[in-house]
């Protein structure tokens, strides 16, 4: 089996899982956009309800995502994603928010940490990476929205570190999987995202090729490593799917190569 592979539930969900999460006491998952309703150009796993389709099937396709997952829908806590660094503890009086409705997820929010068992912490992708995030030993789950700016904010390091705060976590402990996203094969940014990498990374250079002038291509997946790695979770802990959702739209949905109408995958993680 692969470190992180893809599996079809008997209600026609695909989803991908990772090997290292599984043997757990979490249940996990990383949506494809196979076994939906959604038309497209969301068709037709979308699980946004800020996307644009309609929200009954956007539903619908929570419901069957849930399902397949062995997670309860109306349970699942949400965000408004805004490309921030916000970190947010889950709590039981949170549980269900943004379930089903868009202004009822948690507001400015990127990171959703819990505790807490059977309360599953939802968030959306369309090229970002999802950053799924647990400590065994505390028993807490996290999940992480990493864009550039998410990412060269450090949010992932900033969840790991704030599990360590309000729970006890010890990096060293926490596992990670890192899931599909734009790859740095599809992902050429500018000056802009290059300047802001160099304020945060001191190893800026590892993680970007020069294709011409003021264009790099960079590589999220790496970034987001090295800034777990530099707290002190375990390089042997993190495991990176390798799937770029540019090259794979068949598969996943690309904000980038789809040219910003398309659905969003979803990445879900529960304690159990």
């Amino acid at each position: 089996m692969s470190d992180f592979f893809i599996t079809k539930s008997p209600n026609g969900v695909k989803f991908g899982q990772f090997k290292h999460l599984c043997d757990l006491p979490v249940r996990h998952g990383i949506s494809t956009r196979i076994g939906g309703i959604s038309q497209a150009p969301y068709a037709k796993l979308n699980l946004g309800l800020h996307t644009g389709d309609d929200s009954a099937a956007v539903n619908t396709n929570r419901q069957l995502f849930c399902d397949a997952v062995g997670v309860e829908f109306c349970k699942i806590v949400t965000a408004e994603q805004t490309h921030g660094d916000h970190i947010m503890i889950v709590t039981d009086c949170d549980a269900g928010k943004g379930h089903a409705l868009y202004n009822e997820s948690i507001k400015d929010t990127d990171a959703l940490i819990t505790n807490i068992t059977n309360i599953p912490l939802m968030l959306f992708f369309a090229d970002c990476v999802p950053i799924i995030i647990v400590d065994p030993i505390r028993k807490v789950v996290a999940v992480s929205h990493a864009g550039w700016k998410g990412t060269v904010a450090k949010i992932a390091q900033k969840t790991v570190l704030k599990m360590q705060d309000s729970f006890g976590s010890i990096p060293s402990d926490c596992q990670v999987g890192i899931g599909p996203s734009i790859g740095s094969c599809c992902y050429e940014v500018d000056q802009t995202v290059i300047t802001h990498l160099k304020q945060n990374f001191s190893n800026w250079r590892k993680l970007v090729k020069q294709t011409h002038e003021a264009h790099w291509q960079l590589d999220l997946w790496l970034a987001n490593k090295f800034q777990l790695e530099e707290v002190g979770v375990k390089t042997t802990n993190i495991i990176i799917s390798d799937l770029c959702t540019a090259c794979n739209t068949d598969l996943f949905f690309s904000h980038r190569a789809e040219q910003g109408r398309t659905g969003r995958l979803g990445a879900v993680v529960s304690l159990i």
